[in-house]
């Protein structure tokens, strides 16, 4: 084997502790020998061992009280279970305790030690789970949301509230703004972390593709259906079904979903028998979900049933002071990916990045920084190594403009482009409101009226 497996044997009788020893380092297992239980359980608590063997009938401490006390401590560590009194009635209730075999004596060296392997295989099986699963809470944990912005302190408040429970969120939010970022950070800050979470995008797939990819299908169901097939719903079991694009949702589609949401049942395509389905939901869309309601191609009963708890996210525009950090966390994260000397943004790039519009929000501004890490000559990415949308003063304000909704009074869309305006002639005066004020042909007064009205500071 490639890494000794460390056995802790447990058996009141020291001759046969003997035996079992020196079989086990035979074949290649580092092993603890104690014949008294206290003294190995005390072991454990100071040991790391990948499988426990102990005898059933030892005086002052059973086999079962081991069984016992392992699985609250160290539920992770398989327990093998030895004895001279098998019967199947004490072989079931062993297994209830969460004994991973049971072995009577006198068995074979063969028996034992198949058993033992398989053991250490599924011990390390769970310890590889455990720690995919420490480095995705790492990876996708409520921490790794950047930003101090109030908009974003306000989302993650909500998520902390609402993580516990099992209640269905609705995630709201323009394209890009890192909605299944957020539905993984709920997911692992819930009681659910350690079962698994399952994203599907609704608008990626063919409406019938889409009903078997999440209810799965019987064996000749459709043409192709050569054998059972379990769909998201049922891998999701336990944890969190991440449906994203949700407005996408057929007719047809809509009311199995309200289904699974009222009953917590599901049933595969050409199936006839209703499973339970123990998930939490996260859904999320970058439509208007009460306007789908309104023009009646959403049903309103699934809405409200979505619409549970509801967190909106903000576009990146609206947290302009997260900028910076933002691409200091990008150009750390380019930095170890592409293993490349660290760039830094100078300021005046910086100042262009926060007052530019950012139309496909985070997503494009990542995407934004990993074009200048990889293409930028030297170690400071100045103003002429971004990409021309955001360095040319008409692209900038052409964004600006192309983001106003289409329904807006004359007076509110003039504002916004005031404001538009306003923002971008501070970007090009580095920020010094003298000079924009310059630029705009208005007084550092007026300038600075305006910019408590339009709430623009600093960025």
């Amino acid at each position: 084997m490639s890494e000794k497996a460390h056995i802790l044997i447990i058996d009141d009788e020291k001759n046969y502790l003997l035996v079992l020893q020196t079989l086990l380092e035979d074949e290649g297992y580092t092993v603890t020998a104690i014949n008294d239980p206290e003294t190995a359980l005390a072991f454990l608590g100071e040991s790391e061992v990948d499988v426990v063997v102990t005898d059933m009938k030892m005086p002052r401490v059973s086999g079962q009280e081991v069984l016992e006390r392992v699985k609250k401590e160290w539920p992770h560590v398989p327990v093998l279970i030895m004895t001279a009194f098998g019967t199947i009635a004490s072989a079931v209730d062993l297994m209830k305790y969460g004994a991973f075999d049971y072995i009577t004596k006198p068995f074979s060296n063969e028996e034992l030690l198949l058993s033992i392997h398989n053991a250490v295989e599924l011990g390390r099986a769970q310890r590889q789970y455990r720690l995919l699963q420490a480095a995705m809470e790492d990876r996708y944990g409520v921490h790794k949301i950047v930003g101090r912005s109030k908009a974003i302190r306000d989302v993650l408040i909500m998520v902390e509230r609402s993580a516990p429970s099992r209640s269905t969120v609705l995630i709201t939010g323009e394209s890009g703004t890192g909605k299944e970022l957020l539905a993984r950070a709920i997911h692992y800050a819930s009681p659910r972390k350690d079962k698994p979470f399952i994203a599907v995008n609704c608008m990626a797939l063919e409406p019938e593709v889409l009903e078997r990819e999440l209810f799965g299908h019987e064996k000749d169901s459709f043409t192709g259906a050569v054998a059972m097939r379990r769909g998201r719903v049922e891998q999701a079991e336990g944890g969190t079904l991440f449906l994203d694009e949700i407005g996408a949702l057929t007719p047809d589609m809509q009311v199995k979903l309200l289904r699974l949401l009222q009953e917590r049942k599901m049933e595969r395509v050409g199936g006839t028998e209703a499973m339970d389905a123990d998930i939490r939901l996260v859904a999320a869309s970058n439509l208007d979900l009460s306007g789908l309601v309104a023009n009646g191609t959403f049903r309103d009963d699934l809405y409200y049933r979505l619409n549970v708890v509801q967190i909106p996210l903000p576009p990146l525009r609206e947290r302009r002071g997260d900028i910076p950090l933002l691409v200091a966390h990008f150009v750390e994260k380019f930095t170890v990916e592409n293993n490349m000397p660290p760039k830094t943004f100078s300021a005046s790039a910086l100042n262009y990045l926060t007052g530019y519009e950012w139309p496909g929000n985070i997503r494009q501004l990542e995407n934004v920084v990993e074009s200048c890490m990889v293409l930028g000559a030297g170690p400071v990415i100045g103003v002429d190594d971004l990409p021309a949308e955001i360095r040319d003063e008409e692209s900038q304000f052409k964004s600006a403009v192309d983001l106003l909704p289409v329904q807006l009074d004359l007076a509110d869309t003039l504002e916004k482009i005031e404001a538009a305006v306003i923002r971008r002639a501070l970007v090009r005066a580095d920020l010094v409101q003298v000079k924009a004020a310059e630029y705009l042909g208005i007084s550092k007064s007026l300038l600075q009226y305006k910019l408590k009205k339009y709430g623009i500071t600093g960025h």
